[in-house]
């Protein structure tokens, strides 16, 4: 049976690729148009948006993650609070 990829991952690997994408293009329009301005808009909102999509899958591995120790280490929710801080 084929594993599918989790959606998180989907949209983390999706906009990584799609800011490296623009910022390429950005690059090479700003080679052939001598120009800088473009940047001072689209690299904050490219990079935010990034920040905001890595933040998103970390947080969601983690919660994850701690179901995962739960079950196979079988341990109560003080531990798991303890973790979590």
């Amino acid at each position: 049976m084929k594993k599918r990829i989790e959606f998180s991952k989907m949209i983390f690997f999706f906009v990584t690729f799609f800011i490296i994408a623009l910022t390429i293009f950005c690059f090479v329009m700003i080679f052939k148009t001598n120009d800088l301005s473009p940047l001072a808009y689209l690299i904050p909102a490219w990079f935010s948006e990034l920040g905001i999509t890595t933040g998103f899958y970390y947080s969601k591995a983690k919660a994850e993650n701690l179901i995962k120790l739960r079950k196979l280490y079988k341990l109560d929710n003080e531990t798991i609070q303890t973790i979590k801080e």
